[in-house]
């Protein structure tokens, strides 16, 4: 597979694994946008890439300013014409415990991942819609995902994400949009001293950023959320059980307490094709209508 004539903007890659994903994508044949916040970091990453024969430019700016976004996305298609795809690799953290954290701590984290996310995204929105073609890849989480202690600043970003990534994906199909998300595990500056040496041994950028090639690509799928680490790939998904219904009983709570197994059990349990699935089979349920069907089992 090849992304000959793609151009691709990363966003955070003068290092760590912003970096290895503009280096795999350059060596797909991809022409990169080096994006950071440092000039000279840019300008490192883009040489390697030259060096090895790829087509790179460095352009520094915070993702969360929106003017510099737009300059960098206006100098992309002055220059190459197109946009194609975009990562939203850029973050921050800052880990306490959420009884220590400060309200500025959190506002930064959801400001850099988040708003971040969503200001590069709107920036490329229209040349993607215009072209007919687009790839984006939010950034989310395990610590979103499944949560994780001393991370409510970052997972809360990270999980709206994956939330970003949904209506996005909705909204962007009939342009050829297609929008997933990556959740890596990667030994970067953001993780040292989370993890042991010898994990952080295994876990080297590089063995995450072939999960793009299935995310960006021709054929890539949409709203899909893709776990890597290690060199190992797996998918999570988001589900809606069966569960039951109690309507307008006097002791409504009381079942659903009692019942909860049943609320949970996973056993049907579907992945929705989008939000107003629930509604509608709430109402079906109601209404002693037929089950809904809008979702993958």
């Amino acid at each position: 597979m090849s992304l000959a004539g793609r151009v691709a903007i990363v966003t955070g890659s003068g290092g760590g694994l912003g970096r290895a994903h503009a280096l795999y994508l350059a060596s797909k044949g991809a022409k990169v946008v080096v994006n950071d916040l440092s000039q000279p970091a840019a300008d490192a990453v883009v040489a390697e890439i030259v060096a090895a024969g790829g087509e790179a430019m460095a352009i520094a700016a915070s993702v969360t300013d929106e003017s510099r976004i737009a300059a960098l996305v206006a100098e992309t298609v002055h220059r190459w014409g197109r946009i194609d795809i975009l990562i939203n690799n850029a973050g921050i953290l800052r880990d306490k415990s959420f009884a220590k954290m400060s309200i500025d701590d959190f506002r930064l984290v959801v400001d850099v991942h988040l708003m971040g996310a969503a200001i590069a995204s709107k920036a490329v929105w229209e040349q993607m819609r215009s072209q007919g073609y687009g790839r984006i890849v939010m950034t989310t989480s395990s610590s979103g995902l499944y949560g994780n202690f001393g991370q409510a600043n970052y997972g809360a970003a990270k999980l709206a994400l994956v939330g970003l990534m949904q209506t996005l994906a909705i909204e962007g199909e009939k342009y050829n949009i297609r929008v997933n998300s990556l959740a890596p595990t990667a030994a970067t500056g953001m993780t040292e001293g989370v993890l042991g040496e010898e994990s952080l041994a295994l876990l080297a950028p590089d063995l995450v950023s072939p999960g793009l090639l299935a995310l960006v690509g021709e054929d890539a799928p949409t709203r899909a959320i893709l776990c890597a680490g290690a060199g190992h790939f797996a998918a999570a998904h988001i589900t809606l059980t069966d569960g039951i219904q109690v309507g307008r009983a006097d002791d409504a709570g009381e079942q659903v307490a009692a019942r909860w197994a049943s609320v949970a059990d996973r056993s049907g349990e579907i992945v929705p094709t989008y939000g107003f699935t629930q509604a509608e089979r709430e109402v079906a349920a109601a209404t002693g209508a037929a089950p809904v069907a809008a979702g993958v089992r």
